[in-house]
């Protein structure tokens, strides 16, 4: 028998870690969540929780079901997903009640900003798992994020249409991302140079490249050049008037909405399609899909190249649809957060995109809770997003086997 220790160790560690937390640091008083906008149909009530009857159950709810998980553990049984999830919900609960106190914390305003920085981890995550799927190592997605958006405010910005201009730049930024997955393509498969190299080299050129031109360039001519106009919200009639569902997922721009159609085509092209099983088949056993006719090296290339194109889209996020102008290095990391959910994900879309949302509400959560005056040091809130992401890898994606020829070029003998 198999044991997984890894997720019991860490959720064991996290409900100690909670009950230090609540012990060491009691607070009195309650916490406000509220669940509704003003723009909402239905209006719920807030739900008021008492700081320390709420912080106790949730410490005792972490240790049972971090003693379940051990229980799987011993009997060589995964801890199922929806456990996962619990744990998480209930340790976000317990933390926000006990750092918030007496203050507001507004559920949709969290969520709706949590959802704002998944956006390009998720295309990052969509691009990884595809290049990863079909052999390459896509380590280059932080490049294909930054060209993306370096490109989407160039064009936008020249085109300033306010209708135009968005879409022009939405599709230079597809055109960008495609450019540096090509470069990584053309040296990782024709070339035979370590796919890992190649990707740590593209990220430094193009964020080298970018910072000079955003020196040089668009800083001096910042009204002509950087000053794109951005995707108005849309919001999705009924839909976008549920309250908490419908101001997270929609009231959003088109940007979003491609996201949800990408998740949504890539996993079914990837699980149900020919294309995706002579992609899954390069990816695993390239000498076995060679002889049945299957162009082991094309097939990786032209993946790689829409992964690209995937990562593109999601690097115009930060300049269409977030914040509005090129900042030099703005993506601050994503393409490694998102190369991490991949990994989380186990190369699976739907999953890569949880885990791109885990990953994306910790670091919303550190500018709620300084907002609201919460007593953790701000140097921890900085670094709560890349914590959780080396928790999340390191302790509950267990022992997991990516795709068997990724990283190893193919030589037909």
């Amino acid at each position: 028998m198999v044991r997984n220790k890894k997720p019991p160790i860490a959720l064991g560690v996290f409900a100690v870690i909670a009950t230090l937390l609540f012990g060491i640091g009691p607070r009195t008083g309650a916490t406000t969540f509220g669940l509704s906008t003003d723009s909402d149909v239905l209006r719920l009530d807030p739900v008021v929780l008492a700081v320390g009857p709420t912080t106790a159950v949730v410490a005792v709810s972490l240790f049972v079901i971090a003693a379940i998980s051990a229980l799987l553990a011993y009997r060589a049984r995964p801890t199922p997903l929806w456990v996962m999830a619990l744990f998480a919900v209930l340790f976000v609960t317990g933390f926000l009640t006990w750092a918030a106190a007496d203050s507001l914390i507004p559920v949709p305003g969290l969520l709706v900003g949590a959802v704002a920085l998944s956006v390009p981890l998720i295309f990052g995550a969509l691009g990884g798992v595809i290049s990863e799927r079909v052999g390459v190592v896509n380590v280059a997605i932080e490049g294909q994020l930054l060209a993306g958006a370096f490109v989407s405010a160039v064009v936008a910005s020249i085109v300033r249409d306010p209708v135009v201009g968005p879409i022009a730049g939405l599709a230079a930024a597809l055109v960008a991302g495609v450019l540096v997955a090509l470069v990584l393509a053309a040296f990782s498969i024709k070339y035979l140079v370590d796919q890992v190299i190649v990707g740590v080299v593209l990220n430094v050129l193009v964020v080298g490249l970018t910072s000079f031109l955003f020196a040089e360039v668009l800083s001096p001519n910042s009204e002509l050049l950087n000053s794109p106009p951005r995707f108005a919200r849309l919001p999705i009639p009924l839909l976008g008037e549920i309250p908490i569902i419908g101001p997270v997922l929609f009231r959003q721009t088109i940007i979003v909405y491609l996201m949800y159609i990408a998740v949504a085509v890539v996993w079914f092209a990837l699980f149900k399609t020919r294309w995706g099983l002579r992609l899954r088949a390069v990816g695993e056993h390239p000498q076995a899909a060679d002889t049945v006719g299957i162009n082991v090296n094309r097939t990786r290339f032209w993946n790689v190249s829409l992964a690209g194109a995937i990562a593109g889209l999601g690097g115009a996020y930060f300049t269409l649809g977030s914040v509005g102008a090129f900042n030099k290095e703005m993506t601050a990391g994503a393409g490694f957060i998102a190369l991490a959910a991949v990994i989380f994900g186990r190369w699976d879309p739907i999953r890569a995109t949880l885990a791109a949302l885990l990953f994306g509400f910790a670091q919303n959560l550190q500018g709620v809770l300084s907002a609201v005056g919460s007593p953790v040091p701000s140097q921890f809130m900085l670094m709560l997003p890349y914590v959780v992401t080396i928790f999340a890898v390191a302790g509950l994606v267990g022992q997991v086997r990516g795709p068997a020829a990724s990283g190893k070029p193919y030589i037909k003998s």
